[in-house]
């Protein structure tokens, strides 16, 4: 795919957001509008937002899930990017469910529902997931560790993003697969990611440039 000239809408988490970057031009992003000569970036990325819509809601910002907030983004876009779950892993109310489930209630439902109001949003545009990074705490079934049940590790959540994406046909860079970054080990957390969770400069290049590559080969 050439990208020159291209308006890419990025749908997102505290990562997307720009938590743990020392500028607001290190956006992974935005190092990508720079090095492939983007027409235009959008940020839609909201801190500790999951993609699943919870039961028990807060009245705070996490309540405003992907769902929601992808019916809400400038519908003019050759590219859209969702890059989320970690937060869906990580706390909040809503179960992993199943592959069958259809409503946005479990993190499979509402993964099938993402899908479909992107596709019917943006008929014309690429649509891309990036899979959840690694993280310290990934093997918690209770994600952070404030959920009130077993809800499967990062990984579960990886795999249910895989088959759903796999479904539609929508391409996904599994950065948990090759991203280069796991904050198990020391050396590489503090290269790239300090806190264990959020990527920092280095770590934002990183991902830009795993993106860079993977669109220009669709």
């Amino acid at each position: 795919m050439e990208l020159k000239g291209r308006t890419i809408n990025f749908l997102g988490d505290s990562i997307t957001e720009g938590v743990g970057i020392s500028a607001p031009d290190k956006h992974y992003f935005d190092i990508l509008k720079k090095e492939c000569d983007l027409a235009m970036v959008r940020n839609y990325g909201v801190s500790g937002t999951r993609i699943a819509r919870q039961k028990n809601l807060t009245g705070d910002a996490w309540d405003n899930d992907f769902c929601k907030r992808a019916l809400e983004m400038d519908n003019a876009a050759d590219i859209v990017v969702v890059f989320g779950g970690t937060n869906d892993f990580g706390h909040g109310d809503a179960p992993l469910g199943k592959m069958s489930d259809r409503d946005v209630y479990t993190f499979y439902g509402a993964l099938h529902t993402l899908i479909t109001e992107l596709v019917e949003k943006y008929p014309e545009a690429e649509i891309v997931f990036m899979t959840p990074l690694h993280r310290c705490n990934e093997d918690n079934h209770r994600g952070d560790g404030n959920k009130s049940f077993d809800a499967g590790t990062l990984y579960d959540y990886v795999k249910a993003m895989r088959e759903v994406t796999e479904y539609y046909s929508i391409p996904t860079l599994d950065l948990f697969s090759m991203s280069g970054i796991q904050p198990k080990i020391e050396c590489n957390r503090l290269l790239y990611c300090p806190d264990g969770l959020h990527p920092n400069d280095a770590g934002h290049e990183r991902i830009a440039n795993r993106l860079a590559a993977f669109l220009k080969n669709l």
